[in-house]
């Protein structure tokens, strides 16, 4: 049976913590590298609920994408949020891991993830690591010709449901075959987008302003998907990755419970 230490190995191999952002806090958070491994849980979020889940489940690491810790805590006690994740975790004996921005640009990735589980075909990086790498933010490729609107449609289907849905901003009949996505907040990328070739971009978390004045310059329609949806589609990916350098040796699991913070619309 694999340690922690070598399912660490495995996931910083993949997804190296020197890739990820400057501001980003990734790798092993908590656990002990010489205990052995046998249950791994994916997850988006390091909630209370999620942790609960994760030792209710037996896990011995838990993977989550956003960081636990993003910025600096004077305290870990059980009185606080983040704090009660952490607890619930280590009293029950599940380590955890993040692999955040370091995830987004790799192969096999976050945003590589969203645009095969949105059938697009012949990807590269929007922005690539370095000259004609196959990493890098965001991915760009191809669908079969086909109209904004099925095309919206498609994502609704190919992502978890959210109170969020798919907004769309775009003329309904617009022929769409080149297709741009960003897992996550993807808002930076507008400008480099806006005099392209793609007809369509998918991302998360688009301002009022920022699409507004994207949409003047005549470029891509918009579609704006829920984060925690368009970052789940990842964890399948990773999920059977680990299990096919493990083989039988490790138990895995993806939660399906839904952290997205909007519950409800009207």
């Amino acid at each position: 049976m694999p340690t922690l230490a070598d399912v660490v190995d495995l996931l910083h191999a993949w997804y190296p913590p020197e890739s990820a952002d400057s501001f980003d806090a990734v790798g092993l958070v908590a656990g002990d590298p010489s205990v052995e491994v046998a249950k791994v849980m994916f997850a988006v979020d390091p909630t209370v609920e999620v942790a609960r889940e994760a030792v209710e489940w037996g896990a011995d690491l838990l993977v989550v994408h956003h960081p636990l810790f993003l910025t600096p805590v004077s305290s870990v006690a059980a009185t606080t949020p983040k704090g009660r994740t952490l607890h619930t975790l280590t009293s029950g004996g599940c380590a955890l891991l993040t692999a955040h921005t370091n995830a987004d640009q790799a192969s096999s990735g976050v945003s590589e993830a969203l645009a095969l589980a949105l059938g697009l075909r012949d990807l590269a990086p929007i922005l690539p690591a370095s000259e004609g790498a196959a990493t890098g933010t965001g991915r760009v490729g191809t669908v079969e010709e086909t109209s904004l609107e099925a095309f919206a449609a498609r994502v609704g289907q190919s992502l978890p449901a959210t109170a969020h849905g798919v907004r769309v901003a775009g003329a309904p009949d617009r022929v769409v075959r080149r297709v741009a996505v960003c897992g996550g907040s993807g808002d930076f990328l507008l400008d480099e987008l806006a005099h392209g070739d793609v007809d369509v971009y998918v991302t998360s978390d688009l301002r009022h302003h920022r699409a507004a004045e994207f949409l003047e310059h005549d470029g891509p329609a918009l579609v704006d998907v829920a984060h925690w949806a368009a970052e789940w589609t990842w964890l399948p990916v990773v999920e059977a990755r680990l299990r096919g350098a493990t083989g039988d040796r490790v138990d895995t699991r993806v939660s399906t419970q839904c952290t997205d913070p909007w519950s409800f619309r009207y």
